[in-house]
């Protein structure tokens, strides 16, 4: 992911209104940021602890922010990832709904999806899977799952943007 400016980030979500866009908790100083091994920015409200964002780089290279809130009860059974379906998740999965963008969205409308808590997916999918069998590619395995993850996260991002 290419580094972005805080004017950026806030001018980037579609289903926030000004107002809400103006008033999001930046996460950690956006200079700290390792943006290399980012394919999406994703962070927790440390005021609002069922507040969640996340701006993500479409396919086209536009970015679409998201503002979620989390579901008020945990899935019962431990849940999979849908963006990064790491089976060996080190961190709990939680339900989090967003508005749609515009017109439906206004309606109340929403999307949710199931994600790692606190958004850990980029790092989830460097991590080396187990080796299956001799001779087979770790490191394309790994291309492939961060490749899956880009196109899972601006699937949704799509999603919430479509009317």
């Amino acid at each position: 992911m290419l580094p972005i400016s805080e004017p950026q980030l806030r001018s980037a979500f579609v289903n926030a209104s000004r107002k809400e866009a103006s008033q999001i908790v930046v996460a950690d100083a956006l200079d700290a940021v390792d943006w290399a091994s980012l394919d999406f920015l994703g962070w927790r409200d440390p005021k609002l602890p069922r507040r969640a964002y996340a701006v993500i780089p479409t396919l086209d290279g536009d970015l679409v922010g998201i503002l979620f809130q989390q579901a008020e009860t945990s899935p019962r059974a431990r849940a999979l990832c849908s963006w990064c379906q790491d089976v060996r998740l080190p961190n709990e999965v939680v339900f989090l709904a967003a508005k749609r963008a515009g017109a439906a969205g206004r309606k109340g409308d929403t999307i949710g999806t199931l994600v790692c808590e606190r958004f850990q997916c980029s790092a989830n999918v460097r991590k080396l899977p187990p080796l299956p069998y001799e001779g087979y590619d770790l490191e394309a395995a790994r291309e492939r799952r961060i490749d899956d993850l880009r196109l899972r996260a601006a699937g949704f991002a799509h999603a919430v943007t479509r009317a």
